[in-house]
């Protein structure tokens, strides 16, 4: 009788499933106005510049614990990390120089002089360096990855403000808000290649791997130029909304997303032809952009200026282009990051100095639209009672009753989805208690 009602329980729990949910908040000290993400890979950990504390918080991508709270310079507003030396550079706006943290042990290793007003950083994987954008100063500082001292600094345009890496043909491409144009620097030689017009005021870049191009977005013009990667030209201007301010690429269907801040909307642009394929209605404001390769989802964080208007993540499905789920943050989200190894998403919420996580259980037998799940036919329980018979959930995907992927169940009532024995059995869901 015991397990009938818990199965009960659970099956009406099933009505309401989503995919994408709020794991937990990480509430930061007061004021510490979290501008930047940036995920290390070898160790598992998150990092965030506090532009209010003049830190970095360190988190346990595992835990979602704080582990750590570096001392960096004034004003950290960007973060990239450098794989080679497992390190983790923040420029430091209001200090003009760069803190570089080492990744196993959290301390700091170095401060390199930077240029006025270090806005944006950049790795260079193939020779191992580091561009830092001087958006004050008008120039590119280059950091040796291996030593983190200064090599050079190159000359590009007025105020600038993002960057992008071109790996095919080791190219770091520079935006310049004030130029009205994108500075191509040589990865190898690191001097300017050409300088392509992108009129007026580009503010965010990305690169697409699929044909070697790369998009920039033209906050006032509404458009999104499309530079050949090989050639260095202008080869196309997509019109996507108001105030395009952020941009991604999925590799997966060769798609480019651009977030129109003015529009509150997402333009999806076809990576082939470069054109407006679809446009995903957001929230207020949206602000920045992350993509998770893993379930094929692309997530836009709405600003929500307004006192009166949430602050939320909207979760976009990269196959058909259609809005999944909108999920509520802390105030004023302006930068997110993703967590390969748990697949989660950080979301650095500005105004209320808080790190809100999301976690994306999908995964076949799941919906992952707005509407509830109903359940269809009643499921009948199979119960394990011993730790062998749990090994069996191995092959199988696994949810608990809030439609959240479960990777070692414990004692209680699951969902199981049967990768199947046979072709009968492909895709069957059904309930499985664990005592």
């Amino acid at each position: 009788m015991k397990y009938a009602s818990m199965l009960l329980a659970a099956g009406c729990l099933l009505s309401a499933v989503h995919a994408q949910w709020l794991e937990t908040t990480i509430q930061l000290d007061s004021a510490s106005d979290p501008r930047a993400l940036c995920y290390n890979p070898q160790n598992n950990k998150v990092y965030s510049a506090n532009a209010g504390r003049d830190n970095v918080t360190v988190i346990d991508g595992a835990t979602n614990s704080v582990i750590a709270t570096v001392a960096a310079g004034s004003i950290p507003r960007a973060l990239c990390y450098n794989l080679a030396n497992d390190k983790v550079y923040c420029a430091n706006y209001g200090s003009s120089s760069v803190t570089v943290i080492d990744g196993a042990t959290n301390g700091v290793i170095a401060t390199v002089a930077a240029g006025a007003g270090p806005w944006a950083l950049c790795h260079n994987p193939t020779n191992n360096k580091v561009y830092c954008a001087n958006y004050d100063g008008d120039g590119v500082t280059v950091i040796d990855g291996a030593t983190d001292t200064v090599m050079v600094t190159v000359a590009v345009g007025f105020h600038p403000c993002a960057f992008c890496y071109n790996p095919t043909n080791n190219k770091v491409y520079c935006v310049n808000h004030n130029s009205h144009n994108v500075t191509v620097i040589d990865g190898a030689a690191d001097t300017v290649m050409a300088t392509v017009v992108s009129d007026p005021y580009p503010w965010a870049i990305c690169y697409n791997q699929t044909n070697n191009k790369v998009y920039s977005a033209n906050l006032y013009l509404n458009t999104v130029t499309v530079i050949d990667g090989a050639a260095d030209t202008a080869i196309a201007n997509a019109l996507v909304g108001a105030n395009p301010i952020a941009l991604c690429h999925s590799p997966t269907d060769n798609k480019v997303y651009c977030a129109n801040n003015g529009d509150g909307n997402v333009a999806v642009i076809d990576g082939a032809t470069d054109t407006v394929i679809a446009t995903v209605a957001a929230g207020r404001y949206p602000q920045a952009l992350c993509y998770n390769p893993t379930n094929n989802k692309v997530y836009c964080a709405n600003t929500g200026i307004d006192e009166d208007e949430d602050s939320t993540v909207t979760v976009i499905d990269g196959a058909t282009n259609r809005a999944l789920k909108t999920i509520g943050t802390g105030d004023r989200p302006v930068a997110l990051g993703w967590n390969s190894a748990q697949n989660r998403v950080y979301v650095a919420n500005y105004l209320s100095s808080s790190i809100s996580i999301l976690r994306d259980s999908g995964g076949p037998g799941v919906d992952e639209g707005s509407e509830p799940q109903a359940v269809g036919r009643k499921l009948m329980a199979t119960i394990l009672s011993d730790a062998s018979a749990t090994k069996r959930l191995a092959s199988c995907v696994v949810f608990d009753a809030m439609g959240r992927r479960v990777l070692n169940p414990k004692t209680g009532v699951y969902f199981v989805r049967d990768e199947g024995r046979g072709a009968g059995d492909a895709g069957r869901t059904r309930k499985v208690v664990v005592q």
